[in-house]
């Protein structure tokens, strides 16, 4: 294993405390742990949480401030928080408008997150939470029931953000994360794996000429191999799943090329030179696109492609400003 870490036993921490030092005036951590919160507090807005296992920079952490998360709490490398550090964050964020989780669909994070929410239940503390389910490419992976959370995940962030510095009610900005989850889908593929740093060696193999289609963000299987194709084939498999499953024909949509950690911009680039092309023919009119790494599995070399179906709502909401080391609108 060749990482430019310290020791495996810091990454999470060191990669924390270089985030808050890279953006104080926006971001301070919590004494309690790997949790990162505003540095400036909300009064009487619905605050937002989210969070994950570590591994997924700029995920979490990188989305709080404004207009986006109020706290992303962090756990190991693929690994959920533990229920405590994210009742601490909650604790942390907590207004009398009260607050919302946005999980994404694991059982570990959906299990810790609805434990924390019960213990903040328990000091009156007023919370709510929603479970995104974007990826389109299977059923029931190995850490999920039903489909996994991905990088859809984002845009969850960014609208209902944008929902709750409206001054909206708990129950109004969880109605819109909900119009969200129930718009966006993505699916990923992989060309290379990705090493733990406490594993010490890559999560699977791929030979040479190999490619993972419908790859997870911890490098669960996909839907299956084959032998690596041109950019524009590989991007259309991931399209005609995608558009498969709900009808984006005549709508305006957000295009998300993401990166998973090692791709570089060049060929992110390339790949959104074919999905214009072809969402075009397909009737799909592009409304915005994101380019870039936003969800990533540390060092994985892929890209997944996200489409987020908008309305008049959703279009404002994700038009609204934000202000986060990772996302400035």
């Amino acid at each position: 294993m060749k990482k430019l870490i310290n020791a495996v036993d810091a990454v999470e921490e060191q990669m924390i405390l270089g985030l808050v030092k890279s953006a104080p005036d926006k971001l301070r951590k919590l004494d309690c742990g790997n949790v990162v919160v505003r540095a400036e507090k909300k009064s009487d807005k619905v605050a937002l949480v989210s969070g994950g296992g570590s591994g997924h920079e700029p995920a979490h952490g990188g989305f709080v401030g404004a207009g986006m998360l109020d706290c992303a709490v962090a756990g190991a490398v693929f690994t959920s928080p533990t229920p405590d550090k994210i009742f601490e964050g909650i604790k942390a964020v907590a207004t009398d408008a009260g607050v919302l989780c946005i999980v994404k669909n694991y059982t570990g994070d959906v299990l810790n997150f609805e434990m924390a929410i019960d213990m903040a239940g328990d000091e009156d503390i007023k919370v709510d939470h929603v479970v995104v389910n974007d990826d389109v490419a299977v059923q029931d992976s190995l850490y999920t029931t039903g489909r996994r959370g991905v990088a859809g995940t984002i845009l969850v962030h960014k609208i209902a953000g944008a929902k709750a510095e409206e001054g909206a009610t708990l129950e109004e900005v969880k109605a819109v994360a909900e119009k969200v989850i129930a718009n966006v889908r993505t699916m990923g593929m992989a060309i290379s794996p990705c090493t733990v740093p406490a594993a010490g060696k890559p999560g699977f193999e791929l030979a040479e000429d190999e490619v993972e289609i419908g790859i997870g963000i911890h490098g669960e299987p996909g839907t299956h191999r084959e032998k690596i194709a041109t950019a524009d084939e590989i991007a259309k498999t991931l399209l005609d799943k995608i558009l498969a499953d709900i009808d984006y024909k005549g709508r305006e949509v957000v295009v998300m090329v993401n990166g998973m950690g090692a791709t570089p911009l060049m060929e992110l680039y390339i790949i959104n030179n074919f999905v214009q092309d072809y969402l075009a023919k397909a009737g799909v009119k592009v409304y915005d696109t994101m380019v870039g790494n936003y969800m990533t599995s540390i060092e994985m070399a892929g890209f997944s492609l996200t489409l987020l179906r908008l309305d008049d709502e959703l279009k404002k909401l994700y038009d609204a400003p934000a202000d986060t080391p990772a996302l400035k609108r």
